[in-house]
């Protein structure tokens, strides 16, 4: 594929194109718009006001290039990253098969409790999180199993458009209240323990893990096999730098959102989930009004349910794919959809195990889940980086100068934070 395409890079793209390249970036984005946007970047507000802007600017700077490696490398080669990995040696696609595995149960457990929460908020009915987890991923799985790559895509766009609009008009009458000079005059200390502890939890999945770049490429892959369109690289990094920055800068709005309206106030972020969508709702109906709770808690809900759709189909996608690359002769590549189906549904059960026996420990799984998502992430940053400049990858496929740059300041910047928190740790 990637020869093939080689000769009519240069062409222009048409909107028909475009159009048919578009989906991949959205479910990235819907993947991450959920724990870090609607949790972590509101608790980093509501927390520490603005000081902790500039870690969340740079994780999502210094991220970029290891997530935009996976739909670069997808349609310049032809293949996902899973692949990639085998190819660079047994050393990176069993690194990629123990974070995967060390981590995709307890992101799952994360991401499903907190729209555990938000179902309750919105219905009124008190069922323990436990319950509303295993109702919601029972829902997940029948959608993914009935229209599997399709359902998916076609759930996201509608669900992200709404809260983005509703997100920056919230914003924007918080602003006009004022408020904002007050939060910027004091800055409180982040340099300890706990803060240092949350600065890493924050950054874990700002604004998704590194390894979402393999779901990426898979997504990228699915989406043409989908739409019997092969897309150019321009059209297909379009499609993720579109999804990626508009993450970004609803995250800053979180960020921004939590510090006017909760910093100062004496009300901290709740561990309980229950207690946290009550507290993310008023985030918005004080600056909204009271009219505004449906449709936010709707927003809210739904946005949620989206990551939690998007993850419940990523885990089972790639660890079937790893199957196919690592045991080519047990399973075969052609026929693996029984495979699918039976990760499909126990990787939420086990999920729910997790969930089980932590209980409602709300910020004690979400910080975990992102921690364990930071240490991991420098090194799978080398191994995308490898995979990129090498002798895999086309000529006309690899990154610019000016991206290779990035990345080993990415590289230097997620090692360096990482050594920083394993020294507090040590330390305290």
């Amino acid at each position: 594929m990637g020869n093939e395409r080689s000769g009519n890079e240069s062409e222009r793209s048409t909107w028909d194109g475009i159009k048919k390249s578009l989906g991949p970036g959205l479910l990235m984005a819907a993947a991450a718009i959920g724990v870090s946007h609607l949790v972590q970047s509101t608790r980093a507000g509501a927390t520490y006001g603005f000081a902790m802007v500039w870690a969340l600017l740079l994780a999502n700077i210094f991220k970029y290039p290891f997530l935009e490696y996976g739909p670069r490398y997808a349609i310049a080669t032809g293949e996902s990253l899973i692949e990639g990995y085998k190819r660079l040696g047994n050393w990176a696609i069993w690194i990629f098969l123990v974070f995967t595995v060390g981590t995709m149960f307890i992101i799952q457990a994360a991401v499903t409790v907190v729209t555990a929460s938000l179902a309750a908020e919105l219905t009124g009915l008190a069922l323990s999180p436990l319950t509303w987890s295993a109702l919601l991923l029972a829902i997940c799985v029948v959608l993914l199993l009935s229209g599997q790559y399709s359902a998916l895509d076609g759930s996201v766009k509608f669900i992200m458009i709404i809260l983005a609009v509703s997100t920056l008009v919230a914003l924007v009458v918080a602003l006009s209240q004022g408020g904002q000079q007050e939060v910027a005059d004091y800055y409180p200390d982040i340099w300890d323990y706990a803060g240092v502890s949350f600065l890493i939890a924050l950054m874990g999945w700002m604004p998704i893990p590194i390894d979402s770049a393999a779901w990426h490429s898979l997504w990228s892959l699915e989406r043409a096999k989908q739409t019997q369109y092969r897309p150019r690289l321009k059209e297909s990094l379009l499609d993720f730098n579109i999804g990626y920055i508009g993450a970004a800068f609803l995250a800053l709005g979180f960020l921004i959102l939590g510090a006017l309206v909760m910093y100062g106030s004496g009300e901290e972020y709740a561990s309980s989930g229950a207690v946290f969508a009550n507290q993310l709702i008023s985030l918005y109906t004080s600056s909204l009004g009271e009219w505004a709770y449906l449709v936010i808690i709707i927003c809210a809900f739904t946005t949620m349910f989206s990551t939690t759709l998007t993850v419940t189909d990523a885990y089972p996608r790639v660890s079937r794919r790893m199957l196919e690359v690592m045991m080519p002769e047990t399973f075969p590549e052609k026929d693996n959809s029984r495979i699918f189906r039976i990760l499909l549904v126990s990787t939420p059960v086990v999920s729910l195990g997790v969930l089980y026996f932590l209980g409602d420990q709300f910020t004690l799984l979400i910080d975990l889940a992102t921690t364990l998502s930071f240490l991991t992430a420098p090194v799978l940053a080398y191994i995308n980086y490898r995979l990129v400049t090498g002798e895999a990858m086309p000529e006309w496929g690899k990154p610019k100068s000016w991206l290779r740059w990035l990345s080993w300041a990415g590289m230097i910047f997620l090692a360096g934070f990482a050594l920083l928190y394993l020294y507090w740790i040590i330390r305290f």
